[in-house]
C-alpha cells in the first residue's frame, strides 16, 4: 500500500509543480489565454474531451487486442490496466514504468509474453511517429528553406545506427532468468499477422487524433496557419520529442521547448504553443493518470501466481 500510496502522491506532485509551477509558462498566464480564447466553452470542452476519449479509445483497445493472444481480457479490464500503467509510468523515463506495471496484472507464467505484447504495441505507434514525422519534417525543412547541416545529421544517424547495432548484440546476448533474445524473436513472429495489422491500424488511428487535436487546438487560439504547414509543424514536433529519452512528467517541457522552436519559423507566438502543448499533455495525460490514481490504489497484486 505504500508504494502504491507514493506512486500516485508522487505522480500529484509532480503534475502540480508542472502546471503551477512551470518557468517556461505561468499559470495566471496560462489560465488567463484560456478565458480569452473561449476554452472553457461548452462546445469546445465537448470536443476536446471527445477527441482524449477517442485517443485513449484506440490505445485501450489496442491493448485488449494485443492481449487476446495470451489470454482474453474485458474491454473495463484493459481500461484499469493501460490507465494505471499510465500512472505508474509518468515518473520514469520513456514510460518505461508501464511494461512493469502491466505486467503484474497477470500470472507469472504469461508476465513475460506481456512484457513482449506491450513492446509490439509500442513499437508501431513509434512506427506511425517516425513515418509521418519524417514525411513532415522533410517538407518543413524544405518548404520554409530552413538551413540543415547535413554532415551533423549524417554523424547523428551513423550514431543511432551504431547504437542500434550495439544493442541489438548485446540483445542477443542477453539471457536474463531464461529470457533470450531468440525466445523474444519467436514469439513475436508468432504472433498473427492479422494481429500486427489490427494494431498497426489502430496504431495509425490513435496518432491521426492526437495530432489532429493538436491543429483544432490551433485553430481555438486563432493560429492563422495553412493544414498542410500545420500538419507538417506538428508531426516534426512529434517526432523530434519522441527520440529524445525523459521522464514522462517532463514531456509536456520537452514539446513545449520542440514546439516553440518549430513554429517559430510561422511566426507563431510562444504562448500560443506552450498553452497548446500544455492542454495536450493535460488531456491526454494528466486527467487519464488521475483516473489512473483509482486503478494504482485499488490494485492488488499477486506475487505468488
Amino acid at each position: 500500500m505504500i508504494i502504491k500510496l507514493s506512486i500516485v502522491i508522487g505522480c500529484g506532485y509532480f503534475i502540480y509543480t508542472k502546471l503551477v509551477d512551470n518557468e517556461q509558462l505561468k499559470f495566471t498566464v496560462f489560465y488567463k489565454n484560456l478565458i480569452e480564447n473561449d476554452i472553457f466553452s461548452i462546445k469546445i470542452i465537448f470536443f476536446l474531451s471527445l477527441l482524449t476519449f477517442l485517443n485513449w479509445f484506440l490505445e485501450i483497445l489496442k491493448w485488449k487486442s494485443l492481449v487476446g493472444f495470451v489470454k482474453q481480457i474485458s474491454f473495463f479490464e484493459a481500461t484499469k490496466q493501460s490507465l494505471a500503467s499510465l500512472t505508474t509510468s509518468l515518473i520514469t523515463p520513456n514510460r518505461i514504468g508501464e511494461y512493469g506495471a502491466k505486467a503484474l496484472y497477470f500470472n507469472k507464467k504469461y508476465r513475460k509474453q506481456i512484457l513482449g505484447l506491450n513492446l509490439v504495441g509500442n513499437f508501431y505507434q513509434m512506427v506511425m511517429t517516425l513515418f509521418f514525422g519524417s514525411i513532415g519534417l522533410c517538407y518543413f525543412v524544405l518548404s520554409h528553406k530552413i538551413n540543415v547541416d547535413l554532415y551533423q545529421i549524417f554523424k547523428i544517424l551513423l550514431l543511432v545506427f551504431i547504437l542500434i547495432l550495439v544493442l541489438f548484440f548485446l540483445l542477443k546476448k542477453l539471457n536474463f532468468k531464461g529470457f533470450t533474445f531468440e525466445k523474444a524473436r519467436n514469439f513475436i513472429k508468432s504472433i498473427p499477422l492479422t494481429l500486427n495489422i489490427k494494431v498497426a491500424i489502430l496504431s495509425l488511428f490513435r496518432f491521426l487524433v492526437f495530432s489532429h487535436q493538436f491543429y483544432f487546438l490551433l485553430l481555438i487560439f486563432n493560429v492563422d496557419i495553412s493544414y498542410v504547414d500545420a500538419i507538417s509543424a506538428i508531426t516534426s514536433v512529434y517526432l523530434i520529442a519522441s527520440t529524445i529519452p525523459m521522464l514522462s512528467l517532463f514531456d509536456v517541457i520537452l514539446k513545449g521547448s520542440v514546439a516553440i522552436w518549430i513554429f517559430s519559423f510561422l511566426n507563431i507566438e510562444p504562448l500560443i504553443i506552450l498553452s497548446t502543448t500544455t492542454l495536450m499533455w493535460i488531456l491526454n495525460f494528466v486527467l487519464p493518470a488521475i483516473i489512473g490514481s483509482y486503478f494504482v490504489l485499488t490494485f492488488k497484486p499477486s506475487f505468488t501466481k
